[in-house]
């Protein structure tokens, strides 16, 4: 046996110290540093590709060109964020805040893939909690196997045996190998055991779907190294007091990092949103003031999503700022362009945003739109219902163009709005519109009103 190795590593982060350290270099907490078990014997050489199959160097002109084959997973949003489908052999980190609906969608993924051989590994459940599950969900594949294991080695015997096409681990956190002597959770086993289960979905060409817990700071937890073993990192967003959620690529190897999918919680699982424009937009009887449609752009989609603003006057001397869904810091600096290029007083007015749906947007191309249903606020007039808006504004008032500004304009014409107002520096580089729907430009945000109000 090997002599005991020990190692400090940090709870939150992950980072690796040969001594301990009140405060983390990496991530700058305090007192995190904990001491592990790194290696408690020799290292073993595991391997699972068939007997006489080892890996050796090979001539790059030498190498064969494979075609990523893509499975599909029943599920359309799962596969635009996957770029296609499924890739055999790849290995995927879906990660989330607790309760957001990650054992959800995986349960999904594995009842959903008919023909296909799917082995759900849970560390968390019993099979009777997952039985109810699926039974509320829909049972759709007959070959997806329930194990309820923490054991590794038991876990990788029970594939062997098995050979399934999909191996899901739910969760990462709660899976241990012997190989380590600490307790599961901790650094040093989740990454061994990624490692080991990325050995595995490569030498036998399995796709495997690790969850992963998430830190409050809102990463996943453990360390970074098991972000750079898998293939895919796909994050679960929502508001557990919502009934949206989106899924979103932050990394990709066989595909785009660029797309969204949309889901909606309900009793019988996860339920797909094709167009999401519909439930980000309300209908009102009569027109409201305080309310601008905006055209969204998050990765690839694009969507319009309603934005809602009020404008009072500060009865306690401060003004008050409140963004729900939108950089507050945004807002302060939209404000103050208002203030100083429009000359509205701003500093006498309570100002609260808010986004439709609960949705949170980063999306620089909604300054307009927040803009304009701040106006719509302020002046107490409403807004056409047929007009949305698209674009940027600078600090010196000027509106520049949205990315993909043709993408939300086509958007917004497939929704029967029939203007938008854009930058006027697209005049010349924007073809020719869709029909039905009239392009308004507008070059500094002192215009903006009479766009809007038509004086």
């Amino acid at each position: 046996m090997a002599k005991l190795k020990k190692s400090f590593f940090c709870r939150n982060c992950g980072y690796e110290s040969a001594k301990w350290v009140g405060k983390c270099p990496s991530c700058g907490e305090w007192n995190t540093f904990v001491e592990e078990v790194v290696q408690k014997e020799s290292p073993r050489s595991v391997s699972f590709a068939p007997d006489g199959e080892r890996n050796r160097p090979q001539p790059v002109r030498e190498i064969e060109r494979q075609n990523f084959s893509r499975t599909d997973l029943g599920n359309g949003e799962v596969n635009r964020v996957l770029g296609g489908g499924l890739v055999r052999g790849s290995m995927i980190l879906l990660g989330g805040e607790p309760g957001i609906g990650k054992s959800t969608l995986s349960l999904q993924i594995a009842l959903g893939t008919s023909g296909m051989k799917t082995l759900y590994v849970s560390g968390e459940e019993s099979p009777h909690q997952i039985k109810m599950r699926a039974e509320r969900i829909g049972i759709g594949n007959d070959d997806c196997l329930i194990y309820s294991e923490t054991d590794l080695e038991n876990i990788l015997a029970q594939a062997a045996r098995h050979t399934p096409d999909l191996v899901v681990i739910d969760s990462i956190q709660t899976i241990h190998t012997a190989t380590i002597d600490s307790s599961p959770g901790s650094v040093s086993q989740i990454r061994e055991c990624a490692a080991l289960l990325q050995k595995y979905a490569k030498q036998t060409n399995t796709s495997v779907v690790v969850i992963g817990h998430i830190t409050k700071d809102g990463i996943i937890a453990g360390p970074k190294i098991l972000e750079h073993i898998v293939d895919v990192v796909l994050q679960f967003e929502g508001d557990n007091n919502n009934i949206y959620r989106i899924l979103r690529s932050i990394k990709n190897r066989f595909g785009a990092t660029f797309e969204i999918g949309v889901f909606e919680m309900r009793g019988e699982g996860l339920v797909e949103v094709d167009n999401p424009s519909e439930i980000l937009l309300s209908h009102y009887d009569e027109p409201l003031s305080g309310i601008a449609v905006g055209a969204a752009l998050d990765g690839a989609r694009s969507y319009l999503i309603e934005t809602q603003a009020l404008v009072g006057t500060a009865a306690y001397g401060t003004p008050q700022r409140s963004a729900t869904g939108f950089d507050s810091r945004r807002l302060n600096m939209l404000l103050a362009v208002l203030e100083k290029r429009v000359g509205l007083k701003m500093y006498q007015k309570d100002v609260f945003l808010n986004f439709a749906g609960g949705f949170k947007v980063s999306d620089t191309g909604l300054d307009m739109s927040v803009v304009a249903a701040i106006l719509s606020s302020y002046f107490d007039r409403p807004i056409g219902a047929d007009t949305c808006f698209a674009g940027e504004i600078g600090l010196s008032g000027e509106i520049r163009p949205a990315p993909r500004s043709e993408q939300r304009i086509g958007e917004a014409a497939r929704l029967g709005f029939r203007r938008i107002v854009v930058s006027g520096y697209l005049r010349k580089n924007l073809p020719s519109p869709p029909g039905g729907i009239g392009i308004v430009y507008v070059n500094k945000i002192e215009d903006l009103a009479r766009a809007v109000f038509g004086n």
